[in-house]
């Protein structure tokens, strides 16, 4: 099954143009936004709309097929953040040393920014940008 336009503008409003896992805004990237499966297609998840939410090309192709992540501290498999289901001011902070990398406040958050690779090079660069032009991190 396809993913219709109406629940494409369904998932991007609810998500409010931003990434489910970095929370970096739709027109900030010089990309088009994609559907992530959270529970990925490849194990058994569908096209259903509580499967689906927004996240940037990066965070999406580093999470690719993963339904876990190793926590660096406990070196414990856990369950990638579910932005349906779980609220991302309880396992992810911005750092307030620079505003751009995130910091996990769970083995959830320690385990999603791992296994997604946020806090690499290359996105954090781009967030720390975003950060100096006052565009990120997002307000809300």
């Amino acid at each position: 099954m396809s993913i219709s336009d109406a629940t494409r503008s369904r998932i991007r409003q609810a998500a409010n143009e931003q990434c489910g896992y970095c929370r970096i805004s739709s027109h900030l990237v010089y990309a088009t936004m994609e559907i992530d499966h959270i529970f990925p297609k490849s194990r058994g998840g569908g096209d259903e709309e509580e499967n689906l939410w927004l996240a940037c090309p990066f965070c999406n192709n580093a999470k690719s097929d993963q339904i876990n992540g190793i926590d660096p501290v406990t070196q414990e498999a856990i369950a990638l953040f579910h932005p349906r289901q779980q609220l991302w001011t309880e396992h992810f902070a911005w750092n307030p040393d620079d505003k751009a990398s995130l910091l996990g406040l769970s083995l959830c958050g320690r385990a999603s920014i791992a296994a997604l690779g946020i806090n690499e090079t290359i996105p954090l660069q781009f967030r720390r940008l975003m950060v100096l032009a006052g565009w990120y991190p997002p307000s809300d």
